[in-house]
């Protein structure tokens, strides 16, 4: 036997989702798309540990050093020092005396009955000079060695420079990827979910109910998607009866995104799933069902749901990107994720007035939104010619 026709054999013996994966494999954007958005994901997922190690926050400001460029280092001021020392000193006055005791052991400071331990370290502190590291480490202490660490975090590195607080630009990109995946990710799920049902109801029972949900479909689909959105993004969910009590001040602005999204971007998978349906319910299976005596739920989640769910994945993934979109438009124009949360889209906003300024902070947020939106295209196109049946090879 030749190796091609070995081949063909262990291709003939493969089942459909196996035939399917190794077509997908072979497209080569969609692969590409997958590793780029799996890096993206396992650095939003890993962004408190990344923040820990890089020993900058999202919100960390320094509103002295403001649109710094890239590769710069940023020590903090005078005041920011004294106040870290100041947190350092009456956070534990057990740790404060001991500290008082070796310093004063060393002729570091004198001891004064007039004056309480803070005293003598603030002053102490605050007429320091560059010699401070070195006096520190001469105490061979675990107090000392945690003073160090503290002066150590004075200065800071960053990457892609500051934004207009003085806020590291690469975590807030970092962190800002957890919303807009995040939100894109859940929008298109939810929606998914809701076209799945509308469709499917639509698509096998007919009739007046098909009639009915269609003419709701059509309706929100003839209507001006982009105003109505910023319309609805002026509504304060909370004094909605049953939405009110899930929303709460950090995550008001996050909810009423997600909720505004899905309500306008259900009804092109609530249309496919439709079609889909239509086909699906005259095959021979689901009249052998309906002949047994099974009970409609049952013949929808078991025969019909499972054979739409291929053109159903392509349409999450398409509408993953077209979420983010709408998230970085709403944002943009001041109506979406609100600071000081982090999104690409606010990212952007805020960077509108000083691009020639500070161009990183127009560009970043960018390029990280084409590379994610187009990852998701790519995934969707792989998906749709590898689950279609007329161009599986077997």
């Amino acid at each position: 036997m030749s190796a091609e026709e070995k081949k063909k054999q262990n291709h003939e013996a493969q089942t459909m989702w196996q035939i399917v994966r190794t077509q997908f494999a072979e497209h080569r954007m969609a692969v590409l798309g997958v590793r780029t958005l799996f890096v993206m994901c396992l650095i939003a997922i890993c962004a408190p540990l990344i923040s820990k190690l890089y020993g900058v926050g999202p919100d960390d400001q320094n509103v002295f050093k403001r649109y710094q460029g890239a590769f710069t280092t940023i020590e903090a001021s005078r005041d920011q020092q004294n106040e870290a020392f100041e947190g350092f000193v009456t956070d534990s006055p057990e740790r404060a005396e001991i500290l008082l005791e070796q310093m004063a052991a060393k002729g570091l400071v004198q001891k004064d009955s007039s004056q309480s331990t803070e005293d003598i370290l603030l002053d102490f502190f605050d007429a320091r000079d560059e010699t401070l590291a070195d006096q520190l480490q001469s105490l061979n202490s675990s107090e000392g060695e945690q003073l160090l660490q503290l002066m150590s975090r004075f200065k800071t590195f960053h990457l892609l420079g500051t934004d207009e607080l003085g806020r590291d630009v690469l975590m807030r990109l970092i962190y800002g990827a957890r919303i807009s995946l995040g939100v894109g990710i859940l929008v298109a799920l939810a929606s998914a979910l809701v076209g799945l049902l509308v469709g499917s109801l639509a698509g096998y029972y007919g009739g007046w109910v098909d009639t009915v949900l269609m003419r709701i479909t059509d309706s929100l689909l003839a209507l001006p998607i982009l105003p109505l959105m910023i319309v609805f993004a002026a509504v304060e969910l909370k004094k909605v009866p049953l939405l009110g009590e899930l929303i709460t001040g950090q995550n008001e602005s996050i909810m009423k995104l997600v909720i505004i999204l899905v309500i306008f971007s259900w009804m092109q998978a609530a249309r496919l799933i439709r079609g889909s349906i239509l086909t699906v319910r005259e095959r021979e299976f689901v009249l052998a069902a309906q002949t047994l005596g099974a009970k409609d739920s049952m013949i929808i989640k078991t025969h019909i749901i499972p054979n739409v769910i291929a053109p159903l994945l392509v349409a999450v993934t398409l509408n993953v990107g077209n979420s983010i979109l709408w998230e970085a438009a709403l944002s943009f124009l001041g109506l979406g994720i609100q600071p000081p949360t982090p999104s690409w889209g606010n990212i952007l906003f805020n960077a509108q007035e000083i691009v020639h300024q500070a161009p990183l902070l127009a560009i970043m947020p960018g390029v990280l939104i084409f590379l994610t939106v187009i990852s998701f295209n790519f995934i969707g196109d792989g998906l749709q010619d590898a689950i279609d049946p007329k161009t599986i090879r077997r």
